[in-house]
This record gives structure tokens, C-alpha cells and sequence, in this order.
């Protein structure tokens, strides 16, 4: 029934089209008929002239005019000829036969001639009038008046009408027809589509075929299919927020229990030797760490990184192994040491001289070299191996981690096929031209398509990693799904927002009050002296100079904040064997003293540049007594130290100052935005969050937080799984279905 309805909706303004058509061209048709007969008619007059003609001049030289009117009785005999006058050259009427019209004279007669339309409607029908010379040469000869007989026409125009009216019609149900087999064609193929969209078809194995007028509606549907699965997410996570036990629910129901691998090159726990021979075990300031070490603790998997602390071999078993946290033991870590050598070339030189720079599309260089290169996919390598040593099947879950990795994703694939690996990538992806720098592009891009996920922090830079591919590889893309096909292999690329582990527990916490006396106390500042902070790794990404140039500006634009209004930079040191690092802390120190000499008093610097290791219960006590906490990044995939101080204010107070340029401010909408390359615009962002009254505090960190709470760690590290999940039963089902189908054609060929 409601297909009927559909094709009457395209069947009546058909129907309608073809009756307005027909209005429009019955009157046209009959001015063209009339047109055509009226030529005609015009010859006739013009044949029976010259045929009277010599024998009306004769009987009028012989005086014998009666021969004329016989001439005329003969000549209206004709059924078209109505009747006949002769006039001479002055209108006056001379002879007619009896049908003429008594009232229509000769120079009336002459003047309907002349028209368009020469025609004259008398009682016994319309007639046309012709006014014809006897003599075309000489013009005093006498004119005959000619009628003919228009019912003809009307008889032929009314045919005409009937064969039209006929042939519209049946060219209207021609064109019905056609519509109703097009449209039921139509439809079934659109329905067709469209049953499968809604069955989510494309997910993570795409339609094969889909019409192409279907496309621009169907990339619609899915867009806002999409949308709805955000939106439904968020509602489950308003129910039940996301925590280690229903991750470990997770896993246990859509993953079966399986091993989960993490690979990255920073250990979650370095044990460093101080000087005095003392070992201490330490967590190097990371916000990879900071993201995934509590995903571990709730996975029990096993996490394989570089041993980089200065006495970690003297903490592993013989399989270089050991149980994390220390006291706890949630976890395995699996530590692969690397000579001073592989060390400089993969990590120092390629990853950091070469990739960071050119993804961050920061103001520095990229540089690469063909040694760095090699020690970059040995390195690689030699964590492959050490997964599939760490593997105890044959399809684990690898969650890869970042950009020193780019090539394993591959060489995993390679050693166990049926792994699933998810990678993530942890800092922005560039534009294809500017990824286009990098002389090992191919590689690359080969290398991370090895994934069965590739995750990013937001979908601008999903979609610039789609481009990439697009622009250097033969690749099958489906950008409606966001998944892309390479030699077999299919890529689902999303965004998952990373973030941090919500402090459900913060009872034995010290209170803001008492950690504002603590740290103030510490750095000596006066009482009532609005903190701001800012923590980094020393690194030139994160635009800690343009941060100091906005404090600078601040305190030059409004005067009165000096000695009110201290900036505390915690700036880890990292990256120190590279020259340009050394450079930026140089310059970040000079920057400093000349704040601090320039707005500075007895007892009173405007900037306390703290360039050291702080433990995280350190930055946290920091966070607490911060009036302000300012990130400022340069270009940034998330970056963690706005979500973490959101989490410890649970006082709800304090004030936000993000960049445009960090992925959290997609998020974290509730800060003060800000583009860190206008130094006026933060400095006045950092007047109005010192100026900021204790309620609008409350209501954009009450904000805030809500947010963090939700979008924590386990909800990204839930999603991936979750997707891992229904990837690994397809693939499954897939396989059952492919080995009842063998065993189907080995009995069917044996028989």
C-alpha cells in the first residue's frame, strides 16, 4: 500500500504535466491549422481569378454582362465557394450571385482581405473573404470578391483535436508505465540499500555494492547514524560510568578473556640509581603512561617497552620480566634494552628529530637520515619478536603505542595473522603535503596499515591520515565507514578522545587549603597571591615561551598585578641530547630572568621556572593551590595536564586556560580557549581568569568535571575494545562459515 502511494505521488504530477500541456497546445494547434488554410485558401482565390478572368473581360468588351453572373452561378456550385461579387476599381459592387451577404460592400470586403485573420462569421457559418484583381498589371480592372466555406476547417480542426487529445493519452500511459517499472526498480534497490545502512552494514566490512544515486544520501545516514551511536554511548556512560571492573567485564564477554599487549617505548616504572647507590622506582612524566597504566591494571596483560632506567636490569627475571605495580603486581613488564647506539638513531633521531616535529608541524625541522632510518625498523623488529614471544596464542590483543612504532603494526601482522592490533596514535597527523616531507612516507603508512584499528584523538586528524594514504598509496577508501583497504587487509580508522583515570577516592587527599599552604610556603610567595601554573616536558611544542610572553604582556598591560600575580612553570627536562631542545630551555631561561629582572622586587618574581622531575603527588599538590591553570600548546593530540587538573580540583574552583590547538579543547568547552600564538588574547584571558568570580569558577568546573568523569580512561580504552570485539567475532564467524563451506565442497566432490 504504500509503495502504491509512492507511485501515485510520481504518477499525478505526470498526469497533471500532460492535461497542462494539452490546455496549452489544442488553441496553438488550431491558430496553425487556420494559418495553413488560410494560405491555402489565399492560392484558391488567387487560381479561380486568373480562370474568371478572361471570360468576365470578354463578356464586358461584347456588352453581354448576363454571361458574367452565369459565369458566377457556375463557379459557387463548388461546395467550398459560397458566393462571389464583382466589384470595379471604385468599390462599387457590379455583380454578386444570390448567397453573397447583402451587408458586406466592396470596400469592407477589401478591408477583411487585408487582415491576419480574414474571416467574416456570418449566420450560416464563418466564411473566409478573398479580394482578387482581375488584372494584377492594371490597376483600374475590376476586383472579385470571393467567400469560402470555414466549416471544413472547424471539421478538420475538431479531428485534429481528437487525434492530439488521443496521442496524449496514450503517451501518458506509455510514460506511466515506464514510471511505475522504473520507480518499483528504483525502489527495491533503494530499499535494499538503505536495510542495510540501518543494519550497519559498512562498519568495519563495507557495502560492495551500493548505487550511486545512493551514495550522497547514504554518506548522510551514516554520518547521523554515527552521531546517534555517539549520542548513545554517552547515555550508557551516564548510567554506568566506565571503571576497571566493567572494563574487565569487557573483556571478558566480547573479548573471551584474551591476552592484551601493550607496546610503547616508555616503561610505565623506570628504576633509577642516585648517586648515593640508593634505587628508587619512579614514573617518568608521560601522559602515554599517565593514560594507559591504569588500563593495565585492569587488563592483567602483559606491557612491553624499552628499559631505559639506570638499574632496571637488576629488577628482571631471566626473561627480562617482571610484576607492576611495585607491591601490587597487576601486570607483566617486558623490558627490551637497547644500546646507546639504537638508542641515539630510533628515538633521539628518527622518532624525535624527525617524526615529532613533523607532525606537530612545529617551527623546527624535520630532520632524517638513512642511519637513523635502519636503527628505526631494527628497533622495531626487535618488538615484533619480543610480541609474538610475549603472545600466548595465536591471535592476541596488541594495543601499539605511538609514533616510535609506526612500522610494527606490519611486522606483527606478519609473525601472528590473526592478531588483533590497535593502534593509537598519541600526537596530531599532519596534511598529506606535509607528511609528504618524510622521505619513508610509503613505509610509514604501509607499516601502520598493518592495524586492525588505527586510532587518533580527534576525527580531523582521522581524516588527515585518510588523505595521506589517498594521496601516496594504492589504497580502496571508504570514507563513509573510514575504513581503508591495503593488499587484503582492512583499516578501521577512528577517533578515541584519550584521557585519565577519574580519583574516585580522594579522601586522603590534603585539602586545597592545606596544599596552598604548602606550596606556598615552599616557593615563598605572599598570602593572597593569585597562582597560575603551568606543566609540561620541556619540549617546544607546548608553548611554554608564548605562555611567558603572555604573563609578560599581562603584567605590562595591568600594572597592578605586579607582586599579586606569580606563574610557577613545572617544566620536566626530556629530550636533552637534542640540540634543539638544549637551545629552547636556553632561550626559556633567558626569557625568565628577563621577566623576572624586569617586573621583579626584593622578596617577589613573577615567574618561578621549576626545571625538574615532580612526582605525581607533587603536581597534584601544585594543581590543588593553583588559582590558574594554563596549556597553551602549540599543537597538541590531547594533551592530559588540563583533564588532570580538572580531576583534582574537587573543590571546584580554579580556572582553565586551554589552547585552540589542544585536542581536549574539543572536549573541555569550558575553559577559557585561547590562541596561544596572540599574545594579547591570552594575556587578557589570563587577567579575566584571575579576575574570575568563586560562582562562574564553580559552574565551568562543576562542568569540567562532569565531562572528565565520563570521557575517562576506560571509556577509551573501553570503545577500542569494544570495536576490537566485534571485529574479532566477524572474523570468527567468517571462518566458520569459510570451513563448513570446504567441508561442503570436499563432500561434494568425493561424492
Amino acid at each position: 500500500m504504500k509503495t502504491l502511494r509512492l507511485q501515485l505521488r510520481f504518477l499525478v504530477p505526470l498526469v497533471l504535466t500532460l492535461v497542462l500541456a494539452a490546455l496549452v497546445a489544442l488553441p496553438l494547434m488550431d491558430r496553425l491549422t487556420l494559418r495553413w488554410f488560410a494560405r491555402d485558401l489565399n492560392n484558391r482565390d488567387v487560381l479561380v481569378a486568373n480562370t474568371l478572368a478572361d471570360a468576365i473581360t470578354e463578356a464586358q468588351t461584347d456588352g453581354k454582362t448576363w454571361r458574367v453572373q452565369t459565369l458566377f452561378e457556375r463557379a459557387v456550385q463548388d461546395e467550398r465557394l459560397v458566393a462571389i461579387a464583382l466589384c470595379s476599381a471604385d468599390d462599387e459592387m457590379l455583380r454578386r450571385t444570390d448567397g453573397f451577404p447583402r451587408t458586406l460592400g466592396c470596400a469592407r470586403a477589401r478591408e477583411i482581405s487585408n487582415r491576419n485573420d480574414p474571416r467574416l462569421p456570418l449566420e450560416s457559418g464563418a466564411v473566409h473573404v478573398g479580394y482578387q484583381p482581375l488584372d494584377a498589371e492594371n490597376a483600374s480592372s475590376d476586383r472579385l470578391v470571393l467567400l469560402h466555406d470555414l466549416s471544413f476547417l472547424d471539421r478538420r480542426s475538431l479531428d485534429t483535436r481528437r487525434y492530439l487529445i488521443g496521442f496524449i493519452v496514450l503517451l501518458g500511459l506509455a510514460m506511466a508505465l515506464i514510471t511505475v517499472v522504473v520507480a518499483q526498480l528504483s525502489w527495491r534497490g533503494w530499499v535494499s540499500g538503505m536495510r542495510g545502512i540501518l543494519r550497519g552494514e559498512g562498519l568495519l566490512l563495507p557495502l560492495l555494492t551500493s548505487p550511486p544515486e545512493l551514495q550522497p544520501f547514504a554518506s548522510e545516514v551514516r554520518a547521523r547514524l554515527r552521531d546517534l551511536e555517539d549520542e548513545y554511548r554517552r547515555g550508557l556512560d551516564l548510567v554506568a560510568v566506565w571503571s576497571p571492573e566493567r572494563l574487565r567485564s569487557l573483556l571478558q564477554t566480547q573479548l573471551r578473556g584474551d591476552q592484551v599487549i601493550v607496546v610503547s617505548n616508555r616503561e610505565p616504572y623506570l628504576h633509577e640509581r642516585l648517586n648515593d647507590g640508593q634505587v628508587i622506582v619512579r614514573r617518568p612524566a608521560s601522559g602515554l603512561v599517565t593514560a594507559v597504566e591504569p588500563v593495565m591494571r585492569a587488563c592483567s596483560g602483559t606491557w612491553i617497552a624499552h628499559g631505559s632506567g639506570s638499574a632496571d636490569r637488576e629488577f628482571v627475571d631471566a626473561k627480562d620480566r617482571l610484576a607492576v605495580p611495585p607491591g601490587a603486581h597487576d601486570y607483566t613488564l617486558r623490558r627490551i634494552w637497547l644500546t646507546p647506539e639504537e638508542e641515539e638513531g630510533y628515538y633521539n633521531g628518527f622518532a624525535n628529530e624527525g617524526l615529532w616535529p613533523l607532525c606537530h608541524v612545529a617551527h623546527v625541522r624535520p630532520v632524517f637520515r638513512e642511519s637513523d632510518w635502519q636503527l628505526y625498523r631494527e628497533v622495531n623488529e626487535r618488538f615484533a619478536d619480543a610480541v609474538a614471544a610475549e603472545a600466548r596464542s595465536e591471535d592476541p590483543v596488541v594495543l601499539v603505542q605511538d609514533y616510535h612504532f609506526a612500522l610494527l603494526p606490519a611486522m606483527i601482522r606478519e609473525r601472528l595473522p590473526r592478531a588483533t592490533i590497535l593502534t593509537f596514535w598519541h600526537i596530531p597527523w599532519p596534511n598529506p603535503e606535509s607528511f609528504g616531507i618524510c622521505p619513508w612516507r610509503r613505509e610509514i603508512l604501509q607499516g601502520m596499515l598493518g592495524s586492525t584499528i588505527l586510532g587518533f584523538h580527534t576525527r580531523f586528524h582521522c581524516k588527515n591520515f585518510i588523505e595521506t594514504v589517498d594521496r601516496y598509496l594504492e589504497a580502496r577508501i571508504e570514507h563513509e565507514h573510514s575504513t581503508i583497504s591495503y593488499r587484503d587487509k582492512e583499516t578501521l580508522v577512528e577517533s578515541y578522545p584519550i584521557s585519565i583515570a577519574w580519583p574516585d577516592d580522594t579522601s586522603t587527599w590534603p585539602s586545597v587549603d592545606e596544599c596552598r599552604r604548602r606550596v606556598f610556603e615552599r616557593l615563598g610567595l605572599a598570602p593572597g597571591t593569585c597562582l597560575a601554573l603551568g606543566v609540561d616536558r620541556f619540549d617546544y611544542t607546548k608553548g611554554i615561551l608564548e605562555r611567558l610572553h603572555a604573563v609578560e604582556r599581562l603584567l605590562e598591560k595591568r600594572p597592578e598585578w605586579i607582586g599579586r600575580f606569580v606563574f610557577v612553570q613545572v617544566a620536566a627536562p626530556t629530550r636533552g641530547a637534542l640540540e634543539e631542545y638544549r637551545a629552547f630551555q636556553q632561550r626559556i631561561h633567558g626569557v625568565t630572568d628577563r621577566i623576572n629582572q624586569r617586573y621583579g622586587r626584593p622578596g617577589y618574581q613573577p615567574v618561578r621556572l621549576l626545571a625538574e622531575h615532580h612526582e605525581h603527588e607533587a603536581i597534584n599538590e601544585l594543581f590543588r593551590a593553583a588559582n590558574i591553570c594554563v596549556v597553551t600548546s602549540l599543537h597538541d593530540g590531547m594533551n592530559l595536564v588540563s583533564k588532570e587538573f580538572v580531576a583534582a580540583r574537587d573543590d571546584e574552583q580554579g580556572v582553565l586556560v586551554l589552547s585552540r590547538f589542544a585536542g581536549a579543547a574539543r572536549e573541555l568547552s569550558e575553559a577559557l580557549i585561547v590562541n596561544p600564538y596572540h599574545v594579547e588574547e591570552t594575556a587578557d584571558a589570563l587577567h579575566r581568569a584571575a579576575s574570575m568570580p568563586p560562582a562562574e569558577q564553580r559552574e565551568r568546573m562543576a562542568s569540567l568535571r562532569m565531562t572528565v568523569r565520563e570521557n575517562n580512561v576506560f571509556r577509551w580504552a573501553g570503545r577500542m575494545l569494544a570495536d576490537a570485539g566485534r571485529f574479532r567475532l566477524r572474523e570468527r564467524i567468517a571462518a566458520r562459515v569459510q570451513r563448513h563451506t570446504n567441508e561442503q565442497d570436499e563432500t561434494t566432490l568425493h561424492a
